[in-house]
């Protein structure tokens, strides 16, 4: 039994969240690219995403797609399910006067505004940040010197037979850019430490973060942000540059004018453009260098 005819006979009738069938996943990236899913499947609650689980018990290709804004998807789509988490997992809440909690589909901008609203410092960061919490634990996103793995105390997860767990950040291992926490763990929510300082600071320090973006970083136009890690003492988009790939494309992919790591769709691109001027640029890095870039963006899918 192929993967369809497995959901539609042992999983369509037992929840009411959204499953749909080859969906085209162009809508869920920032780069407006990539092919269709077997499967997507948006839970209403944490019970659907249970039962579902369960259901597909032995079928390991799934994967959390949160806002796409890290993502490349890949002409020929996703040969699995993606997994597609909702409002009800972008809840925010006080555990105390310094503990927040937010759900795995929650915002990052939206958490450093929570924050704010309730005089928590050390969330500034996350203003800068454009994806989800669920995506931020799992690539410890950060900014400006400052990360997820500052202000994380456990992460709420379920395992793929829909079974909850608790893991707290003495027991994770993050490092730049990435955590050890199995691939095939959900996160559901997460718990974090801040704080106690005045609006008026938090405040001061989110509009200097996002000024300092908007004068750093492209904006309004179709990307993923940074491509490539930083190696250790250095800067991607300087080696980017001083390797002459700036202005560099294939197609309608490019390289921005005004951040050599920035890698945009100009309009008619392919992520197969996208994905060869990355490893061209890459090639070029090496050859100019000696260094080997590592991407910082997520690359899934089948090629066409």
């Amino acid at each position: 039994m192929n993967l369809i005819s497995q959901i539609k006979k042992e999983v369509e009738n037992k929840v009411s969240g959204g499953i749909i069938f080859e969906e085209n996943l162009s809508k869920y990236s920032w780069f407006n690219l990539g092919g269709p899913a077997k499967v997507v499947f948006k839970p209403k609650n944490l019970n659907e995403l249970s039962v579902f689980l369960k259901n597909v018990k032995g079928f390991n290709k799934i994967k959390v797609l949160g806002v796409g804004s890290n993502t490349l998807i890949r002409d020929g789509g996703y040969n699995g399910i993606i997994i597609k988490l909702g409002k009800s997992f972008s809840h925010l809440s006080l555990f105390d006067e310094n503990t927040l909690i937010a759900g795995a589909a929650a915002l990052d901008r939206n958490v450093s505004n929570f924050a704010l609203e309730n005089s928590l410092k050390g969330f500034e960061f996350l203003s800068c940040i454009p994806g989800t919490i669920g995506g931020g634990i799992r690539m410890n996103s950060g900014c400006y010197g400052e990360d997820i793995s500052q202000i994380i105390a456990s992460v709420q997860a379920m395992d793929l037979e829909g079974k909850i767990k608790v893991i707290y950040s003495s027991d994770i291992k993050f490092s730049y850019r990435e955590c050890n926490l199995d691939n095939n763990l959900i996160f559901i929510s997460a718990t974090f430490k801040g704080n106690k300082d005045s609006k008026l600071n938090i405040e001061k320090k989110i509009n200097n973060l996002v000024r300092k973006k908007k004068e750093d970083q492209p904006s309004k136009i179709k990307t993923c942000g940074s491509t490539f890690k930083n190696p250790k003492d250095n800067k991607a988009w300087k080696l980017i540059k001083d390797s002459g790939c700036a202005g560099m494309s294939i197609g309608d992919a490019h390289i921005s004018e005004k951040h050599c790591n920035f890698f945009v769709n100009k309009g008619r691109a392919k992520s197969s453009d996208l994905e060869k001027l990355i490893y061209k640029v890459k090639k070029q890095v090496l050859d100019k260098t000696g260094i080997n870039l590592e991407l910082e963006l997520k690359i899934i899918g089948e090629e066409k």
